[in-house]
């Protein structure tokens, strides 16, 4: 029997070096400390006796921006014996839709298992032949519910149960903060790796809170899961404040700015127009052959608050336009408090397709995917505007809100 969610919350061990500061420290005294850095400063005795597993990527390092890989394997409390990489591979070195297979690490010797695209018994035949006892987890989100980096954790939570692993989940900050649950909700007939399970299209989550809501609700049953959590951080804190430097995610994630507007322009993915892959301003900048300043003028007029869009013309090194100018807009946040990156989405989408004559969606319907239903694109092909489209998904995110509240580690 599934067990409720009252009683897995009640079993499942949230470690902490201290009292989350967040809740006890006025802010000058307030410093954030990772999942990580509370496992090593408890001598990683969480760890104790295990053959440890980690699944991570460039972005799992320590503030002094070493990598976790490297810092564990050369300490004898820690017994590590692989490496698993998501999307874009272990050391990052693969764009969108790739990874870096199966090889043995340069660095450490360590064996590198590739995980993308793998999931259920293929993926849990992975973690049985690396001959681990625990996975460890620690990668660096975005925020957004078609950011991958959440459905490795999901996917592999349940490789993890079926092979009888235990699974940690070391916490790092959400950085745009964790405020809010924004946009709509995943139907489960548009499941996909961009999207597995009902969950709002900007989760204003951590990863370690995923985690608990993954286990507690999706998963075919309970993973034996850990959260080991960060001390000073509080959900209105954004990337900056944390202290830590910024790896890049994934090649097309240069800063946390890219991170702030993804959400919502990640939405042009689903389209004919160039979400700004190829430039120095992923998803900043979006645009296509025959666009002119009537898309910035336009977008202009819905009066957003806290971002302004600026005409502007590019030329893709690579992915869609590549080599050609495109006309377009640039978005410039103002106010990161006031912006609504899912709303600010819909915006640029309804006013391409009333002054551009050439906008299409994609002809596989990955707007879909991305937006969970077909409800975005169909509305917008019936001529609906930007308040009714968001109408649309008001009751569900209400919905997801009131879930997700109950799993959150973090005031």
């Amino acid at each position: 029997m599934k067990l409720s969610r009252r009683s897995l919350l009640a079993t499942t061990a949230v470690v902490a070096a201290s009292t989350p500061q967040a809740r006890a420290e006025p802010s000058r005294a307030r410093r954030l400390r990772t999942g990580f850095e509370n496992l090593a400063a408890n001598g990683y005795a969480e760890l104790r006796d295990d053959r440890v597993g980690i699944l991570t990527n460039p972005t799992g390092i320590t503030r002094q921006a070493h990598h976790i890989v490297d810092v564990m394997h050369a300490d004898p409390r820690v017994n590590v014996r692989a490496v698993f990489g998501p999307e874009h591979g272990f050391r990052g070195t693969a764009q969108a839709g790739g990874s870096e297979g199966r090889y043995d690490d340069p660095a450490t010797g360590l064996p590198v298992y590739d995980t993308y695209q793998k999931s259920g018994q293929p993926l849990a035949d992975i973690f049985a032949t690396s001959g681990v006892d625990t996975v460890l987890f620690d990668i660096q989100d975005v925020g957004a519910r078609f950011y991958t980096y959440i459905w490795t954790l999901y996917d592999c939570m349940e490789a993890a149960r079926l092979a009888r692993k235990r699974f940690v989940v070391l916490d790092r900050p959400n950085p745009v903060t964790g405020r809010a649950a924004l946009g709509p909700v995943l139907h489960k007939d548009f499941a996909s790796f961009v999207g597995r399970q009902p969950v709002s299209q900007a989760h204003g989550m951590t990863v370690a809170e995923l985690a608990r809501l993954f286990n507690a609700e999706f998963l075919t049953k309970p993973v034996a899961l850990d959260t080991v959590t960060m001390t000073g951080w509080r959900r209105s804190d954004w990337y900056d404040a944390s202290g830590l430097p910024w790896v890049p995610p994934s090649p097309n994630m240069p800063t946390p700015e890219t991170a702030l507007v993804y959400s919502g322009t990640c939405l042009f993915e689903g389209t004919n127009l160039s979400e700004g892959r190829g430039t120095t301003r992923p998803f900043e900048l979006i645009g296509a052959e025959g666009i002119d300043g009537r898309w910035a003028a336009a977008a202009n007029e819905a009066g957003l608050k806290g971002v302004r869009f600026r005409e502007a013309y590019f030329a893709p090194t690579f992915s869609k336009f590549q080599g050609k100018t495109v006309g377009g807009v640039q978005i410039h946040v103002q106010d990161r408090k006031a912006y609504d990156p899912v709303r600010t989405g819909i915006v640029l989408l309804v006013t391409a397709k009333r002054v551009w004559s050439g906008f299409a969606w994609r002809p596989d319907h990955w707007i879909d995917k991305l937006t969970g239903s077909s409800w975005v694109r169909t509305a917008i092909d019936a001529g609906a505007g930007v308040e009714e489209v968001v109408a649309g998904w008001r009751e569900e995110l209400a919905t997801f809100r009131r879930l997700r509240q109950e799993y959150l580690l973090y005031g």
